[in-house]
């Protein structure tokens, strides 16, 4: 706990986003910082004499990606938990993060989704592939046991004070419609340090068991791709597939996790087979189908695209956006808003063979934005031609695949 002092606490202070809504106490980050060593002071002591407790997080709904209506859940923290869960995650960090695989992509330091994707796509190229499995984790986040959790955290970690109290954050319990819900599993919705303990248990549960159980007893080879609770499975043989498969059920099982048996599939990707005439499956990952297609050679490769999914739910939150602000903001702040969201969007979809799926997105939610822009008044309203224009005045953002896959 030493780690635990008013410098560093001020450091973690000052990274904390003053913008974000308040917990349950409603302490903002300005308030908390006009007294700011006076209550880091006060928080250290209390720390050192184990009477420093969390408070219930606030949870809220916000829409979630996919059908419309969903939402998830959301906790948020008082300022003074943010802060010593901006510590823990320092500290849990500093202990995972040179024991985490080269499969691990998820909420470490320097790695992200273009990493994952690109390495798959490596492996795709370069080796040949009979199945891929397309593993669905049953709530991850929302199931795993705090027992296990605890005793995972103490293979790891000799500080027992560290971990008493992330245990009491584990119990703090979550503050709903005027309810406090208080349970034995699922890490706190929206906790800073949450995804680094995601990942250890994923580590230790999947990762190192993949790399030394399921290889060791796999006659072809066999590959793991993980983005926190998004993870794939190349196998080099269809045999191989069905039984990695059933291990990783079980093994999830053994935790008290699951598959999402109905989600999880065993996907054909033979590139030798497609090359016969044999038509292979796809399948998505990080809001890309991968699919075989061929090069301008006309070699059978593999390729991805923006999913069928995730473009739709794009332009559908593009629409909604554009009703919510077409009479509340003016045109420039409307376009400079439109202009950042497109920017957005193709930084992060802007990879290798996606510049038709991009272009798509851009065209139909300019599209899409044009027809609210119509729909203020009579007065305010656009020809087609004059909102060509007014785009050639004020250029969008140009579509550039900014992320090489090969």
């Amino acid at each position: 706990m030493h780690h635990f002092n008013v410098e560093s606490l001020a450091a973690c202070f000052h990274e904390l986003d003053g913008t974000k809504a308040v917990g349950i106490d409603g302490m903002t980050k300005a308030q908390y910082g006009e007294h700011l060593e006076e209550n880091l002071h006060d928080l250290v002591e209390r720390m050192k004499r184990m009477a420093y407790r969390p408070l219930p997080v606030r949870q809220v709904l916000i829409p979630k990606d996919g059908p419309s209506g969903a939402m998830r859940p959301l906790g948020i923290s008082v300022l003074e938990d943010k802060l010593v869960q901006k510590m823990m995650q320092k500290v849990l960090e500093s202990v995972y993060e040179p024991l985490f695989l080269d499969c691990s992509y998820g909420f470490r330091l320097g790695r992200g989704c273009h990493d994952a994707i690109k390495a798959l796509y490596q492996h795709l190229y370069h080796h040949e592939v009979a199945i891929v499995i397309d593993v669905d984790l049953a709530n991850f986040f929302g199931t795993i046991d705090h027992e296990l959790l605890i005793e995972l955290l103490q293979e790891k970690i000799g500080d027992g004070r560290l971990i008493r109290y992330l245990s009491r954050m584990f119990k703090a319990g979550v503050l709903s419609a005027g309810e406090l819900a208080v349970n034995d599993e699922g890490l706190p919705p929206g906790s800073i340090c949450s995804p680094v303990l995601a990942n250890g248990v994923a580590h230790q549960v999947i990762d190192t068991w993949f790399e030394h159980t399921v290889k060791a007893h796999c006659r072809g080879r066999v590959e793991l791709f993980r983005y926190a609770d998004d993870l794939v499975i190349c196998c080099q043989y269809e045999h191989d597939a069905q039984r990695v498969r059933d291990a990783l059920g079980q093994r999830l099982a053994k935790h008290h996790l699951q598959l999402n048996e109905a989600k999880t599939q065993q996907v054909r990707f033979s590139k030798r087979a497609q090359r016969a005439g044999d038509r292979q499956g796809t399948f998505d990952f990080l809001g890309f189908t991968f699919y075989l297609g061929r090069s301008r050679r006309g070699a059978v490769t593999p390729k991805l695209k923006t999913s069928g999914k995730r473009l739709r739910d794009k332009l559908k939150r593009v629409g909604e956006w554009a009703r919510r602000v077409r009479n509340g903001l003016p045109l420039k702040h409307i376009w400079s808003r439109f202009g950042a969201k497109l920017r957005g969007h193709i930084q992060y979809y802007g990879v290798s063979f996606n510049g038709k799926a991009v272009n798509t997105f851009v065209y139909q939610a300019t599209r899409i934005l044009f027809g609210q822009l119509n729909r203020r008044s009579q007065r305010k309203s656009f020809t087609w031609e004059q909102f060509e224009r007014f785009r050639k005045a004020y250029p969008l953002p140009p579509v550039k695949l900014g992320c090489a896959l090969y």
